[in-house]
């Protein structure tokens, strides 16, 4: 679901100003028209009412994918649409629709598309955070139900090649009883695989299953600062670890890291000792 994700760390998240199906195609074909990226790619609201005159798009559980398909080159692309009240839109469930997600397809893009419109529409069935979309009164509320919706979807539908990796290396090292980074065995249940994105002039952002860690790193704001440079931060309850980052324009970053729960002060000396051993390579930002 990488197109869906990229809508929404683009700002390609918008209320629909009216409830009306054929209207809300028509607001979010003109904003996929008015992006930069697509050129000058006409048809695109006529593509997408014939289409959906010929076939509902309704996929139940209050989404609906419409799609408009091109000849010219391009990336596949989405600009998601968010009614308050839902949509009359004649889904086959007779729900009203609450999030519209209208797809750009060129042709070179058909199987990325099949892909993404797959893996949503299994992650709608089986993720329920991403069926409850009537209670939610805020877009803000909205996107960040859809960020964790899609983390979840994403670590559930298919095993994390990284975590794969952390339990093996976990297993492997059952024999000295180290696990990882310097972490004490029993503590190799404390690393979990992460992004963070950045945003100028927004508060960082992550993705993770764990809801706890989650909360903890987007509170601590100045916690990513220098990260791309020292490799590693640590503040109050948390370490991590960077693996890698991508650059996006405008200044756009998303971390791929690895992050690290560190025991209460309850926990040994001798638990926090190997935490902070010379085993784990490199300084901890400071938060002062």
């Amino acid at each position: 679901m990488k197109s869906l994700l990229t809508a929404l760390q683009e700002g390609r998240l918008i209320e629909l100003p009216d409830n009306n199906k054929e209207k809300s195609l028509e607001y979010l074909a003109t904003i996929i028209e008015a992006i930069p990226d697509i050129g000058d790619v006409g048809g695109i609201t006529e593509g997408v009412l014939a289409r959906e005159s010929a076939h509902n798009t309704g996929i139940g559980k209050g989404w609906a994918c419409p799609h408009a398909r091109t000849s010219s080159d391009g990336e596949l692309l989405c600009a998601i649409g968010w009614s308050p009240s839902g949509v009359d839109y004649g889904a086959s469930d007779g729900a009203p629709v609450h999030l519209v997600v209208m797809y750009f397809v060129p042709d070179s893009q058909k199987n990325a598309y099949l892909k993404e419109i797959s893996s949503l529409a299994k992650a709608i069935l089986t993720v329920p955070s991403m069926q409850e979309l009537s209670s939610l009164t805020d877009l803000g509320e909205v996107r960040h139900r859809l960020l964790d919706a899609i983390s979840l979807a994403l670590e559930s539908m298919a095993p994390d090649a990284r975590a794969r990796m952390i339990q093996l290396e976990v297993k492997q090292a059952s024999a000295t009883g180290i696990a990882p980074f310097g972490l004490p065995q029993d503590l190799a249940s404390y690393v979990f695989p992460l992004q963070i994105i950045c945003i100028p002039g927004a508060k960082p952002f992550v993705l993770g299953q764990d809801l706890e860690l989650v909360q903890l790193i987007e509170s601590q704001e100045q916690l990513v600062k220098g990260l791309k440079d020292s490799g590693r931060a640590e503040g109050p309850g948390v370490q991590i670890l960077l693996r890698s980052y991508a650059l996006y324009p405008t200044d756009r970053i998303v971390y791929d890291c690895l992050a690290f729960k560190i025991p209460t002060p309850s926990a040994s000396p001798a638990t926090e000792s190997v935490i902070r051993s010379p085993r784990t390579e490199g300084k901890p930002v400071s938060l002062t």
